[in-house]
């Protein structure tokens, strides 16, 4: 991959990112908060951005969400699985 294309795939995951999360937040808010890992303040900014301010925020070449599997054992379990 060059570096074009992980911009690509960075504003790609951003958005489906704002997406989903504007989804659960609207479904069922303390679920989200939950699963997000995010404040409620977060939240409730996310819950009310318009689909062009969505569209702006992703097109940042900063990922907006990160893993939050920090333990060596979760990922040691994860990937050696079956």
């Amino acid at each position: 991959m060059n570096a074009d294309q992980i911009l690509m795939e960075i504003r790609e995951t951003n958005l489906s990112y704002l997406m989903l999360a504007q989804s659960l937040i609207r479904a069922d808010r303390e679920q989200a908060l939950f699963r997000l890992g995010m404040s409620e303040e977060a939240a409730t900014m996310i819950a009310m951005l318009s689909p062009a301010q969505v569209l702006k925020i992703a097109s940042s070449n900063t990922l907006l969400c990160r893993m939050r599997v920090d333990d060596d054992l979760v990922w040691t379990l994860l990937t050696n699985h079956g």
